[in-house]
């Protein structure tokens, strides 16, 4: 099976210059991708842009429509942290709809990976630390209402907790909410996720991974989801600027491997997003986001060959 990843030419969008959230990097992951051969250009898939009725079902309408306007208020931008604009209207409804459609391939495939998303910041009423929409929610509340899926886990492995996602979920048990962050790191509020762990600022591969090992194969057991969506943000890694822990390269690809293996070898769809990563150096910081689409690339690779050899074994 060649593994499915979905990317949409306006995930990228201008901002202003010197503005701190590297949006460039969409584009360049993408890239990346296909000039290492991780992928091939047969494996990329175009989604169509979230629509109002799909935004509104995890969203507060009076929300969705004064973005759709251009009619959010001051205080409101400010802590969206990004310029609204109609191009990144565009770029939220596309990244949007891009996670949907990871999660149907994953949902067909088995496994797929977005080259955005992970927007778990956004609440169902404000958007918040450059995050407008919130993917991940809108397209569990999606593939339930069109009776693909009953119930989802969320893993969300970027450095800070996905309280937007903790919220929208708080009182739903089909879904389930786990996030891995720093604890002392944004947002200095925290909501409730079904499992929160926050560890201290420093804390490197050794731990995180036992920490992480320790908890996901028991929520994968105990919930029994339909779909795994897997916010795979590289801020965790030691020279990220907005970071605090110290993950190095070898540590993320574990992490990424690790998530994806534990939810396929318990039959699991997993569905990746690229979530949180700041650094100066687009490049180097788009090559180490690719960390779960290699990683997924190698677990698709491998279920493949044992389908192969099965089949093979079965014409004996």
């Amino acid at each position: 099976m060649a593994l499915p990843v979905v990317f949409h030419p306006d995930y990228t969008v201008p901002l202003p210059p010197g503005h701190r959230f590297p949006i460039g990097k969409f584009g360049r992951i993408k890239d990346v991708l296909l000039e290492d051969g991780v992928i091939s250009p047969a494996d990329l898939a175009r989604p169509v842009p979230a629509s109002r009725a799909w935004l509104t079902l995890a969203h507060h309408e009076a929300y969705v429509d004064a973005v759709m306007a251009l009619a959010l208020d001051r205080r409101a931008v400010r802590r969206l942290g990004l310029p609204l604009s109609g191009a990144l209207v565009r770029r939220g409804c596309a990244a949007v709809g891009g996670t949907v459609l990871t999660g149907r391939l994953a949902l067909e495939h088995g496994l797929a990976c977005n080259t955005a998303g992970g927007s778990h910041h956004a609440f169902a009423d404000h958007g918040a630390g450059f995050c407008l929409f919130n993917d991940v929610a809108v397209a569990i509340r999606v593939l339930r209402r069109e009776g693909l899926i009953e119930r989802a886990l969320v893993v969300d492995l970027d450095v800070h907790q996905g309280d937007g996602t903790a919220a929208i979920f708080r009182g739903e048990p089909e879904t389930f909410t786990f996030s891995l962050h720093c604890e002392a790191n944004y947002p200095p509020a925290k909501e409730t996720s079904d499992l929160d762990i926050g560890v201290p600022p420093g804390t490197g591969d050794a731990v995180y991974h036992s920490v992480l090992a320790t908890h996901l194969p028991g929520l994968v057991a105990r919930h029994r989801p339909d779909i795994v969506f897997y916010n795979a943000g590289v801020d965790p890694h030691a020279e990220d600027k907005l970071g605090r822990l110290a993950l190095g390269d070898e540590g993320l690809a574990r992490r990424d491997r690790y998530v994806i293996e534990t939810c396929r070898a318990a039959g699991v769809a997993c569905a990746c997003v690229v979530g949180g990563g700041y650094a100066d150096d687009l490049d180097r910081l788009a090559r180490r986001h690719t960390s779960v689409h290699r990683a997924a690339a190698a677990v698709a690779a491998a279920e493949a060959g044992r389908v192969a050899v099965r089949v093979a074994g079965g014409r004996r």
